[in-house]
């Protein structure tokens, strides 16, 4: 099976590949392994939407349905078990990948329950829970990075977990998470952990602040469509900071530790009017993960053009930008807030729907099946 031209390029510039959806028919009919042949796909991630959406209509998880249920009908705990299996069984997949990048990649994410996004401890009582279940050495478990989900992301780290941090939109929101992972390692070199051996990616949402902020410019603007580059560029700034070996982060890297991978996520494009490979054109760069719906995969593997690196030595640019913006009246702090409350509330909605659609299958089963 040939690999695409488009796609090696982009794995070759340092941007790892990982599909943004998951569900049992995927793996089971061979489509996943196909697509990290062909598309160059090296991990997964997931969230309650994406179950959501594969449970809905999918007859392969009949089976896995009536198994769940004999054990317990319980939609939270069949939620669970159901999820919790695709993830195990993509990370299998996906287990040569892992062994062969020394863990960097060959991820798959999986997410706390996002009604537990303003509850430190349940998310880290949750995050070793789903780690344990899952019991594969390439997940990653994703937290929000909520005001109460950063001291979770440090003890969880702290205790030797991958973290897969989401719902990051602003620049002062990133740097604390790096430093929020900072202190996980420095916990996890005090509780003995391996360093080199800890992994996390922080994940910076993009084409959802375009969508804000242009709903609040002009429609002849030339600021629409340019605030989620420019933030995502500025957010690898604070990331060559934070992880320069001269600071903090020295004494941890002698110790085998790796900093924390920006990930660029929410990159399918919402305005038709925009090129739909802007979020993997603009976001090139080494040490990097780009996270994709399967329909932006396939459009950069059709006309995606490598620009060379359009991230680093535009910190200038993007600060201009991003002031260019507040000079029209954009309250940015704002905005961002507004993104992560609207951000948790998509997922807490899309958790409701997930087990409205479990629990309407349950009841589809007799009992004692």
């Amino acid at each position: 099976m040939m690999t695409n031209a488009n796609l090696a390029a982009l794995s070759a510039a340092g941007v790892s590949v990982w599909l943004d959806d998951l569900s049992r028919q995927l793996i089971a009919s061979g489509e996943l392994a196909s697509r990290m042949s062909t598309y160059s796909v090296v991990g997964v991630t997931t969230n309650p939407a994406i179950f959501q959406s594969a449970l809905k209509d999918s007859s392969a998880y009949s089976t896995a349905l009536t198994e769940a249920v004999s054990a317990d009908r319980d939609v939270d705990a069949v939620v669970r078990a159901l999820t919790t299996a695709d993830v195990r069984d993509a990370c299998d997949v996906l287990a040569g990948v892992y062994s062969s990048t020394d863990g960097v990649d060959g991820r798959v994410s999986l997410e706390v329950d996002p009604r537990l996004a303003d509850e430190t401890e349940a998310t880290i009582t949750q995050a070793v829970e789903l780690s344990g279940v899952v019991d594969r050495p390439n997940v990653m478990i994703k937290i929000p990075a909520t005001a109460a989900g950063l001291p979770a992301i440090s003890e969880v780290i702290g205790r030797g977990i991958d973290v897969n941090v989401t719902l990051i939109f602003s620049v002062d929101q990133y740097r604390k998470v790096a430093q929020a992972y900072l202190t996980g390692l420095e916990r996890a070199a005090e509780a003995g952990h391996d360093l080199s051996t800890i992994h996390s990616v922080a994940s910076v949402f993009v084409s959802r602040l375009d969508s804000e902020i242009d709903s609040r410019l002009p429609g002849d603007s030339a600021l629409r469509g340019k605030a989620g580059l420019a933030n995502a560029r500025l957010c690898q700034e604070v990331y060559d900071e934070v992880f320069d070996t001269a600071g903090r982060f020295g004494p941890l890297a002698e110790r085998g530790a790796r900093p924390q991978r920006l990930l660029w996520a929410s990159t399918g494009v919402k305005d038709p009017a925009y090129p739909d490979t802007l979020y993997v054109t603009g976001l090139v760069t080494h040490g990097t993960v780009n996270t994709m719906p399967f329909a932006t995969i396939e459009a950069f593997a059709d006309h995606g053009v490598l620009e060379g690196d359009t991230v680093r030595g535009s910190a200038a640019a993007s600060h201009d930008t991003l002031d260019a913006l507040r000079a029209e009246g954009i309250d940015l702090d704002e905005v961002f807030a507004l993104l992560e409350q609207q951000g948790v509330e998509k997922f807490v909605t899309a958790w409701d729907d997930l087990l409205a659609t479990v629990r309407t299958r349950i009841d589809e089963i007799p009992a004692g099946q």
